[in-house]
C-alpha cells in the first residue's frame, strides 16, 4: 500500500485550470456542463475560476495535494453572496457564450455552500474527500458560518453517503440542471466520522 502525505492549503491564481477540471467533475454531466458553459466549457470555467467575485473564484478554493501532486479540490462560499457572486459568473458567459442559463438557487443565506468537489482519479479511495470537506468546514467556521451546506443528486447514493459520513443529515430537495436533488447540511462545529 502506498502512503500519501495529503496536505491542505488556499487555492491560488494559477490553480484556475485545476478548479475548472474539479467544477466540470463536480457536475459531471456534459450535456449540462454544455447547456451552462458551451463546448468549451473547460476553458470558460477556467476564465471563471480566474476572476475575483465569481462562485468559482480561486479565492473560494481549497486544494489537496498527495506528496505534491493536486489531488483535489473544493469550491465553497457564503450562500448569502450567491446572486452577487452569479452576476460574476454570468457575465463571463455573456462575453464567451452568449448567453445566460436559467437554472434555480442551489443555496441561500444561513449557510456556506459547498458548491463543487472531486478528487482525482487516481486519489480516490484514499482520504482526500473528506479531508477537503472537513477544511471546508473549518474555513467557513473561521469566518462565522454555523453550517454547511450542498445539493446531491439523488441519482449519486455513494456522494450522499460520502456526505452522510461527515455529519451531514437531509434537510429539504431542490431540482438543479433538471436533477431532483437532496438539499444536506451540517453543523460547522460538527466533526466528520472519518
Amino acid at each position: 500500500m502506498t502512503m500519501y502525505d495529503i496536505t491542505i492549503r488556499a487555492a491560488q491564481l494559477s490553480d484556475a485550470p485545476i478548479i475548472a477540471k474539479v467544477v466540470a467533475m463536480a457536475i459531471g454531466d456534459e450535456v449540462a456542463l454544455n447547456n451552462y458553459c458551451g463546448e468549451n466549457y473547460i476553458d470558460v470555467l477556467t476564465e471563471i475560476a480566474r476572476t475575483e467575485a465569481t462562485q468559482y473564484c480561486w479565492q473560494n478554493a481549497i486544494i489537496a495535494e498527495c506528496n505534491g501532486i493536486v489531488a483535489g479540490a473544493i469550491v465553497g462560499y457564503d450562500g448569502a453572496q450567491l446572486e452577487p457572486l452569479r452576476e460574476g459568473t454570468f457575465n463571463i458567459l455573456r462575453n464567451t457564450i452568449g448567453r445566460v442559463p436559467t437554472i434555480a438557487a442551489e443555496t441561500e443565506a444561513g449557510e456556506y455552500y459547498l458548491d463543487s468537489l472531486a478528487v482525482m482519479p487516481q486519489f480516490r479511495g484514499k482520504g482526500v474527500g473528506r479531508i477537503l470537506i472537513n477544511a471546508l468546514c473549518e474555513w467557513a467556521s473561521a469566518e462565522g458560518h454555523e453550517r454547511v451546506g450542498l445539493i446531491v443528486d439523488t441519482d449519486n447514493p455513494n456522494a450522499e453517503r460520502l456526505y452522510t459520513s461527515q455529519g451531514f443529515e437531509r434537510v429539504g430537495e431542490r431540482i438543479f440542471f433538471g436533477h431532483k436533488m437532496h438539499h444536506l447540511q451540517r453543523q460547522t462545529n460538527k466533526e466528520g466520522v472519518q
